[in-house]
């Protein structure tokens, strides 16, 4: 079989699962199949809804702060430019880069554990 697959499993739905099961696949991009290996496998690894709440949340934050330091460092760079001296707070937004950085790539490891 194609994609190495040697199973094939037939599931019965209901009109009203069935219409629900295809809203699903068609919000995550994928067939109504795939929907369903992948969410019994995600139950396997024992994420939760709550869990992954919690991640996407943590995602939020590191994009926020990120637009934050890019918009320090822009501000450095244009002062920096335009006197050609470096600024006190440039260490500390650099450091912030830093740590920003580390955090996700903690957060990358850990998702790649799941």
């Amino acid at each position: 079989m194609a994609g190495g697959r040697v199973a094939r499993h037939v599931v019965t739905a209901s009109p009203e699962e069935e219409g629900a099961l295809l809203r699903l696949a068609l919000a995550q991009g994928v067939t109504i199949p795939r929907l369903l290996v992948e969410s019994a496998l995600a139950l396997d690894a024992g994420e939760t809804a709550s869990e992954r709440r919690a991640t996407i949340t943590k995602l939020y934050e590191l994009h926020r702060l990120l637009a934050a330091i890019s918009n320090n460092v822009n501000q450095i760079a244009k002062v920096t430019n335009a006197t050609r001296e470096l600024h006190p707070e440039t260490s500390a937004t650099l450091a912030a880069v830093r740590k920003t950085a580390m955090r996700i790539d903690a957060l990358t490891d850990e998702l790649s554990l799941t």
